[in-house]
């Protein structure tokens, strides 16, 4: 199983959904922590995503750029996202909104 603690690994403050928002936006997390331990997974390996020790309260924005950008942008499949993620926090809207923003992603 692989294994991402947003807090030590990224960021104490992960905010908002490009560079605009500053360096601990969602795209970076999508493109520098997201995108290589799924594809360096096998195919039903789970990915956990801990949010559990952040400083703040993660806005809509980087979590809809993050996790909705695999499928936007990225082009994975919704499905076996929703089947591979783990979302671990104290805050359980994180994990609603994040499976949201996955299903309601379109691929361009």
């Amino acid at each position: 199983m692989k294994y991402i603690n947003v807090a030590k690994e990224f960021s104490l403050t992960p905010f908002g959904r490009d560079h605009l928002d500053g360096p601990n936006n969602g795209t970076r997390f999508r493109q520098e922590k997201l995108l290589p331990e799924l594809k360096d997974s096998t195919c039903d390996e789970q990915l956990t995503v801990d949010f559990n020790g952040i400083s703040l309260a993660v806005g809509s924005s980087f979590f809809e750029e993050a996790f909705g950008g695999l499928v936007r942008i990225n082009h994975l499949d919704k499905n076996d996202l929703l089947n591979r993620l783990r979302i671990v926090s104290k805050t359980p809207i994180y994990e609603m909104q994040i499976k949201k923003f996955i299903t309601e992603a379109e691929s361009n």
